[in-house]
């Protein structure tokens, strides 16, 4: 059973740096793409960013375009989002999600179908 665990959430101004990592287990972590996704309060499920198996291939929403950045450490299990320069807005609660297509880059929520719990992230004015 593949499970995601997220760390790294939590209460920062206007302008500062958090750094989200997650954990998984229970699969071949280095064959798959990992993505990250966001839920603000009274919103749907957004994307975020993701990172193809190898590391080799990144993509971010345009809101977080060169404010965040995602990485992986194969050899740890774990995938990060590195998030500068934050705003309000970028209040919500982060997950991390994987997917069940075997070396395919994907950027679709629907191709993701194992999740994190969740870790909240929320920035004061």
């Amino acid at each position: 059973q593949v499970q995601l665990v997220e760390s790294g959430g939590g209460l920062v101004q206007a302008g500062g740096s958090l750094r989200l990592s997650c954990a998984a287990s229970g699969r071949t972590f280095s064959s798959y793409t990992m993505g990250w996704f966001r839920q603000a309060p009274r919103k749907e499920r957004d994307f975020v960013s993701a990172i193809s198996w190898n590391g080799y291939t990144t993509y971010y929403a345009d809101s977080v375009k060169g404010r965040f950045t995602i990485s992986r450490d194969n050899a740890k299990n774990t995938v990060y989002l590195q998030m500068n320069s934050l705003k309000p807005e970028d209040t919500a609660v982060y997950y991390c999600a994987t997917t069940w297509r075997f070396m395919e880059f994907t950027t679709l929520a629907n191709d993701y179908n194992y999740w994190g719990q969740g870790t909240q992230v929320t920035v004061s004015s």
